[in-house]
């Protein structure tokens, strides 16, 4: 069933979002309109070029609306300058992307430890072993990203995301270069971390597999929303 008012972590609100080409205007998103609970799962899904990645750019804050706004913990995000967006991202949220973006020239502890640093923390070096331990790799601290294989540099992604405790993880097709066993074990990782630390979990993905193990699915085809399923909860669904 849809969430209610006071359970709310991100409300997007009538988002367009356009560019100008040599042909003129491009509408990439038309119109969006959702919330978000604290401590769910969603997955939005749609076909290669609907705009998904776009609408996960602008839930972020990375990437400006035409129109519309996003609410982040009641906080309006384009009613804030650019600097107090990135406090406020720094505060909240997580990400984890496709292609892993890890600091090639840090280990993987060095890796966890940086968002905590950058936020003052004292513990950042214990808190990122704690972690890099949950995720399994408390053998790897030391590595660094080049010897390490994609799903090993994916789980340090996943270790560096929620080491800050954010209210939202916000994942781009986060299995996307991965085989498909390493991206069950980094899926199983993401929601047993979304169940323990209760951070709302945001999927961009084309797999239907993965959508289906989310509590929200929503589909977006050229640029609006033809449908939000509350029909897939996660614990009607076996683990892997």
């Amino acid at each position: 069933m849809p969430p209610s008012a006071e359970s709310v972590i991100i409300s997007v609100q009538h988002v367009f979002k356009s560019v100008r080409d040599s042909t003129g205007s491009l509408d990439i998103l038309r119109d969006i309109h959702f919330d978000i609970p604290q401590g769910q799962t969603t997955a939005i899904v749609g076909a290669s070029g609907s705009g998904k990645s776009t609408l996960l750019s602008i839930i972020a804050g990375l990437d400006v609306p035409s129109r519309g706004t996003v609410m982040l913990a009641g906080q309006n995000l384009f009613a804030l300058d650019e600097d107090a967006r990135a406090a406020l991202r720094a505060r909240q949220l997580g990400f984890v992307f496709q292609n892993f973006q890890l600091m090639g020239n840090l280990t993987a502890l060095e890796n966890v430890m940086l968002p905590l640093e950058l936020a003052g923390r004292k513990d950042a070096r214990s808190a990122a072993k704690d972690m890099l331990g949950r995720v399994g790799l408390g053998a790897r601290l030391g590595h660094y990203p080049k010897v390490m294989s994609g799903g090993e540099q994916q789980r340090v992604a996943l270790a560096r995301a929620f080491v800050v405790q954010p209210a939202v993880l916000l994942a781009d097709e986060p299995t996307g270069s991965l085989d498909f066993a390493t991206g069950e074990t980094v899926m199983k990782l993401m929601f047993e971390l979304n169940q323990e630390r209760g951070t709302a979990l945001v999927l961009v993905t084309h797999d239907k597999v993965i959508a289906a193990r989310c509590q929200t699915c929503i589909t977006i085809d050229a640029g609006q929303v033809k449908s939000v399923d509350f029909t897939h909860p996660c614990a009607d669904v076996q683990p892997v």
